[in-house]
């Protein structure tokens, strides 16, 4: 298992994830203290969450992750006195 810094990370990620792909588990430090551990996706672990798991299913092929990261704001419909709309689009078609 390697340890390496984030800006070593930063600077040399492609290195790294070529470590990662030949089964090499990287410890990942911020000014020495261990914040995160990188390895494969098919080494799943017990306590992996929920975007671990639909991470290992993407890369499986077996579904697409969506593009979007932000859930769209909830829709609020807009109350208008007086006639429809589709009243008044029909009568300035006219």
């Amino acid at each position: 298992m390697q340890t390496v810094g984030v800006r070593e990370l930063k600077n040399r990620l492609t290195y790294y994830l070529g470590q990662i792909k030949s089964g090499e588990n990287v410890v990942v430090t911020d000014r020495g203290k261990p914040i995160a551990i990188l390895h494969r996706l098919d080494k799943l672990e017990d306590e992996a969450g929920l975007d671990e798991r639909l991470a290992i299913l993407a890369a499986q092929g077996l579904l697409t992750l969506p593009n979007v990261k932000v859930p769209a704001a909830p829709f609020t419909p807009v109350r208008v006195d007086g006639e429809p709309v589709s009243e008044t689009l029909i009568r300035d078609r006219r």
